[in-house]
């Protein structure tokens, strides 16, 4: 059911299954207990970056089916995507289904993007079960941002390390331990700002715009949620978008927090924190559903943050769109 300008609210549609696949990097860090594929080296047994990143979905996949105990021709349709040029990582792990299939694009938004996608799907009757799934992998987000990890340029502080995993999320009406409440689609957002290795400071104004607008149309505020978790904000962006919505009329400081500064420890070189289509998904999908599941949260709103750039248009000295999507989870029991 439509609320408001940019919302929906749902009417029994669940959690059904998630799972994750993670590098060896996020193995280390302090979510470990909460993933279900790790890998200990970068490649995942495959040879490329980019096919690295496929094993990553593919595995994830593989293992949300197993746990859900349905078969894949059960799936009525997946919403997908990465970061890579033409999302080619989901094209190449998609190519060895037989499940409908929309790939996406909404950069580092793009897992509550397919949550939402799937939930509005089910919830209208359109699809018994849908799938969502993301990915990122740092070192093929590396060659498509920056440059390769074998160039070994220098990086400041307020750059992000993008989480290599992928997360994988099944909804459907099947009553689970979690129920997708509500959703809010975001708007474009161009916050003026240039540095592609600051993207926490740019993506910040998109995820206040979205909160915002998702308390509005649903009639709430702050205190409803337990969390109020972004995306890819890390430990540069979250104190601007607080700081945003406490001039909004808005305190979320005692909601808020990151999933790039959950995923690694501070003593992991990562810079200002995780970021990537994997690092919303994998904490999600792992740590939060683990913590609904056992009641430990009631209420949590995500808020995945995605910077809309690419070299070249960075190169040519334009500013960086953002957008923000946001999936409100509540514990069913």
């Amino acid at each position: 059911m439509k609320a408001g300008r940019q919302s929906w609210k749902f009417n029994d549609v669940y959690l059904l299954e998630t799972a994750t696949a993670v590098g060896p990097l996020e193995s280390q860090g302090p979510l470990k207990d909460d993933f279900d594929v790790m890998f200990d080296e970068p490649y995942c047994g495959q040879k490329s970056w980019e096919q690295a990143e496929s094993q990553l979905m593919r595995s994830a996949i593989t293992k949300v089916i197993e746990k859900a105990k349905i078969q894949e021709n059960e799936i009525s349709v997946a919403f997908a995507g990465d970061l890579v040029n033409q999302i080619v990582p989901t094209h190449y792990t998609f190519r060895e289904t037989n499940i409908p299939f929309f790939g996406i694009y909404g950069a580092c938004s793009t897992s509550m993007e397919s949550l939402m996608l799937s939930a509005l799907m089910v919830d209208s009757d359109n699809a018994k079960i849908a799938l969502a799934a993301t990915s990122s992998h740092n070192s093929s987000a590396e060659r498509q941002y920056r440059n390769p990890t074998e160039y070994g340029g220098p990086k400041p502080e307020t750059a992000q390390y993008t989480v290599t995993g992928s997360g994988v999320a099944l909804v459907s009406h099947k009553k689970t331990k979690i129920r997708i409440e509500s959703a809010t689609a975001g708007i474009i957002v161009d916050a003026a700002q240039n540095n592609p290795n600051d993207m926490g400071a740019a993506m910040a104004p998109a995820a206040a715009h979205t909160i915002k607008q998702h308390f509005v149309d649903l009639g709430v505020d702050p205190s409803y949620y337990d969390l109020i978790l972004t995306g890819d904000l890390a430990s540069c962006g979250s104190p601007i978008v607080v700081d945003i919505l406490r001039q909004e009329g808005y305190d979320i400081s005692e909601q808020h927090n990151d999933c790039g500064k959950l995923v690694f420890s501070p003593d992991q070189p990562v810079f200002s924190g995780g970021s990537g289509c994997g690092c919303c998904a994998v904490v999600t999908y792992g740590h939060i559903k683990k913590l609904l599941e056992q009641q430990r949260l009631k209420r949590v709103l995500v808020v995945a943050t995605g910077a809309l750039l690419n070299p070249l248009i960075v190169q040519q000295k334009e500013t960086i769109p953002c957008i923000a999507h946001a999936v409100a989870l509540c514990s069913a029991d």
